[in-house]
């Protein structure tokens, strides 16, 4: 298989698998949906020079938001998968193993907890909002997931000869 096709249906694959579990998580716990709207408008209004606000949801609306932030929620999962498979090479496109993609998974936590969330007023590690610890937890479930994701897709690929 084309390993370009290959990790950007992984990366696919592994973002619906995290988007599934936010839907699953919505409806047994209650817990709110991500607004993906408020990552486009954060990376909207980069191209202006800001790339900190004291509240994304303070910052005036752009137009196309919603989108953009979508769009870039799959590219980053496209990206993450290209980031396990340069790590790991095509030996892990010949056998996926779940090892390697959940600790991508959980590493690829860093990138909210550094840049997202200090990026749209939530502070490094969600520090400024009401429950720091829960937000935490719920990125870090949500990362696993993404990893487990990971797995699953290249797996599902693999058996497909893919």
């Amino acid at each position: 298989m084309n390993y370009l096709l290959f990790t950007i249906l992984t990366g696919i694959g592994a973002t619906a698998m995290m988007d599934i579990w936010t839907i699953i998580r919505k409806k047994c716990f209650g817990i709110a949906l991500p607004n993906y709207g408020l990552v486009g408008r954060w990376i909207a209004h980069m191209r202006h020079g800001c790339f900190r606000h004291k509240s994304i949801a303070s910052a005036p609306p752009v137009h196309g938001e919603h989108l953009l932030g979508w769009v870039s929620h799959y590219v980053i999962g496209i990206a993450f998968a290209a980031l396990l498979i340069l790590i790991n090479g095509d030996s892990w496109i010949h056998n996926p193993s779940i090892g390697p993609a959940i600790a991508v998974g959980v590493c690829t936590v860093a990138a909210p907890f550094f840049l997202m969330q200090p990026g749209i007023g939530a502070g490094i590690a969600a520090s400024r909002t009401p429950r720091p610890n829960a937000a935490r937890l719920q990125s870090l479930i949500t990362h696993t997931i993404f990893g487990l994701g990971l797995f699953t897709s290249g797996w599902v690929l693999h058996l497909q000869g893919l």
